[in-house]
């Protein structure tokens, strides 16, 4: 390992709400891999006001993990944790991921080796590791709207690959000092969806990469915490309500233009096919213009620069 990586510590941050049953399932593994880390690793969990018996299940069978509390920002609440930690690099996991044992060392090598990294991820997979859920993430713009995909054609053929990624969710580690000058993640898309694509944006952006690093390993059970709090049609209109919220306050440009062009059409789709989601979330949306505003002003968007960095990260990242 790099000696200047060998010399510093990291941490592994859990975000739980309301994860007993999840923390149960999944601590063992963090525990172990944070032990098997070359570099000084601690494992804490990020409680976000749980009204189960979460912190009674830590505090009875983990009281060696630290428990930190923070008032429910969905993942932003990392912001304010990462804000108070002097470990440079620090993993960010939901509290439905597993780890493999070696899965750490990787990440912070990473980070560690590319001078313009803001985070590294992990190849992933479901719990029983038969499918490939992804981190080496590709977008596309279908029909106005912006989407990141990881099993996308062909994807089979490169899961062993390292490569830049567009986004990474469940599971991440983090450059911490770039990441708090981005401004973290950001709080207009609680409780959640699409905060991961923005922040990998954001980032691109403002010069700084995500990384792909399939010699790390992570296994996500998929909506294990989401889709039982919110349904499937609250997970749904969540979804449409962000996409449209990342469209309005980063896109610029054509792809703007394009955006609201296709917007009355799929207004109209949703009303004939009786799509309350997306109608919902469109309305939700509208809700949040004001502060999708402010962003655009403190981002400058829109000005030339900034649209040709867009086409190039739309270039790098299309499928």
């Amino acid at each position: 390992m790099d000696p200047f990586v060998a010399g510093n510590s990291t941490q592994i941050l859990v975000l739980n709400y309301n994860g007993r049953a999840l923390l149960e399932e999944c601590l063992p593994s963090l525990a172990e891999a944070a032990r098997r880390s070359s570099v000084p690793c601690r494992l804490s969990v990020v409680d976000n006001g749980s009204t189960d018996d979460s912190l009674d299940y830590l505090a009875a069978h983990w009281p060696e993990v630290a428990v930190i509390r923070e008032p429910n920002q969905g993942l932003a609440s990392f912001n304010q944790v990462l804000g108070r930690l002097d470990d440079r690099f620090v993993l960010l996991l939901n509290n439905d991921v597993k780890l493999a044992v070696d899965a750490v060392d990787p990440l912070i090598e990473a980070l560690s080796r590319h001078p313009d990294a803001l985070f590294a991820a992990p190849a992933c997979w479901t719990f029983d590791g038969r499918e490939y859920e992804g981190m080496r993430t590709r977008v596309r713009t279908r029909f106005g709207l912006v989407q990141g995909l990881c099993r996308v054609p062909g994807h089979e053929s490169w899961i062993d690959q390292p490569d830049l990624t567009a986004s990474a969710g469940p599971v991440l580690a983090v450059d911490r000092v770039r990441f708090l000058a981005l401004g973290g993640y950001d709080p207009i898309y609680f409780p959640g969806r699409i905060e991961d694509l923005d922040l990998g944006f954001r980032g691109w952006m403002a010069g700084v990469r995500g990384y792909y690093v399939p010699a790390s390993v992570a296994y996500h059970k998929g909506f294990g915490s989401f889709e039982p709090a919110f349904g499937q049609d609250g997970s749904a209109r969540l979804a449409a309500r962000n996409t449209l919220l990342f469209a309005w306050k980063n896109l610029s440009g054509t792809r703007l233009l394009t955006h609201l062009a296709w917007l009355p059409v799929r207004l109209g789709f949703a009303v004939m096919a009786r799509r309350k989601t997306f109608l919902e979330g469109f309305a939700e949306a509208l809700r949040r213009l004001r502060p999708v505003i402010q962003a655009r002003r403190e981002l400058a968007v829109g000005h030339a620069d900034w649209r040709q960095r867009q086409e190039a990260f739309f270039q790098r990242f299309s499928f």
